[in-house]
């Protein structure tokens, strides 16, 4: 009948609300993953380093406004805590962002090895960040049980729809920064992409956690879920402090790129006897290579300056940015140990 109220239609219009609010920010965000995936052009667009940070920024921002949003609306502290490291994820874009053109600098009069540890700097920054961001995670979490009953957790679908989707974007965006960090050999873009990745396992653990406050009603498994999010987040800090710190060191390249030094050297044995004082260095994405070359003793300065140059450009094109350094030397006549031919050993 006219004016007829239907017992509970409340209730229903509320369920109906979250469910239809939950499949729009879903649907929503999808349609824009896939549209991005979908054309080549745009990740072209964004593959140096520059582009991809900018676009970092970018997704991260609509990622902090939908977790805070919802967050909100829910009063899910889980939710709240992955705003809060998606917050950082952007401030530590931004010190990316600043850090990777300060680096680009050319060197100068002050700075003869160029700015490229300020990459490293950035890094490590980034890392103290994700680090305070679980401290303070787990601060609120304690706070939230010791009083939970104050706390309730509404709108779940919505949560979880929006985590769903958080994590899909952090799964596409980190491996194309990885992509990029690996073909520009960018430090601090290498600790954004693996930042970004860590959100997958921590927003894949606050969805699974929503779920089962929706089922459970058990509103205490929300800060517990949190963290175990920030003890993650911990675990991710020290890991992307690591290799910044290596590079302020000056710590060696590793093996795999040491294999590729001896493998141009050895190629030149006509004329080399061998080398030694091998050193080597990162900063940023800058390679720094010094050794000592030893020389057959009749050689021509000419053709060992020769050597030398084919050497620095063969160890440039296998490791992009490399600065190589090489003194050359004679060799200190001990034949019986020594494999060139030359006007000391002859072929008998």
């Amino acid at each position: 009948m006219k004016g007829r109220r239907v017992k509970g239609e409340g209730l229903v219009n509320n369920s109906l609300g979250n469910s239809c609010l939950s499949r729009n920010i879903v649907v929503n965000f999808w349609f824009s993953v896939v549209l991005y995936q979908g054309m080549p052009e745009r990740e072209k667009m964004f593959s140096t380093k520059a582009r991809a940070t900018k676009l970092l920024i970018g997704v991260v921002v609509g990622l902090i406004i939908f977790k805070v949003v919802v967050g909100w609306l829910t009063g899910s502290i889980s939710i709240l805590a992955q705003a809060a490291d998606s917050l950082l994820d952007l401030f530590a874009g931004i010190i990316t962002f600043s850090a990777i053109r300060f680096a680009a600098k050319p060197a100068d009069t002050e700075h003869q090895y160029g700015h490229g540890k300020v990459e490293d700097i950035a890094g490590a920054s980034q890392g103290i960040l994700i680090f305070i961001a679980g401290g303070l995670i787990i601060y609120s979490s304690i706070h939230r049980i010791i009083e939970i009953e104050r706390y309730s957790i509404q709108l779940a679908d919505a949560g979880i729809g929006v985590m769903a989707v958080s994590i899909v974007v952090s799964i596409f965006l980190s491996r194309h920064l990885l992509r990029v960090s690996r073909t520009t050999g960018s430090v601090a873009l290498e600790a954004n992409a693996r930042n970004i990745a860590t959100d997958v396992y921590s927003t894949s653990a606050v969805l699974v956690g929503l779920a089962i406050v929706r089922i459970t009603k058990l509103n205490i498994i929300d800060p517990i879920i949190a963290i175990g999010v920030a003890i993650y987040i911990l675990k991710v800090a020290v890991d992307t402090i690591r290799k910044p710190i290596s590079g302020l060191l000056d710590e060696k390249l590793p093996p795999s790129q040491q294999a590729i030094i001896d493998a141009c050297l050895v190629k030149h044995s006509p004329g080399v006897v061998g080398f030694h004082a091998l050193r080597t260095r990162r900063a940023g994405s800058q390679y720094y290579i010094d050794l000592h070359l030893v020389m057959a003793k009749d050689i021509h300065l000419e053709q060992a300056h020769q050597i030398c140059d084919q050497i620095e450009m063969e160890i440039v094109n296998k490791l992009s940015e490399a600065s190589v350094t090489i003194h050359a030397e004679p060799c200190n006549d001990e034949c019986e140990q020594c494999y060139i031919i030359c006007s000391k050993r002859q072929i008998k």
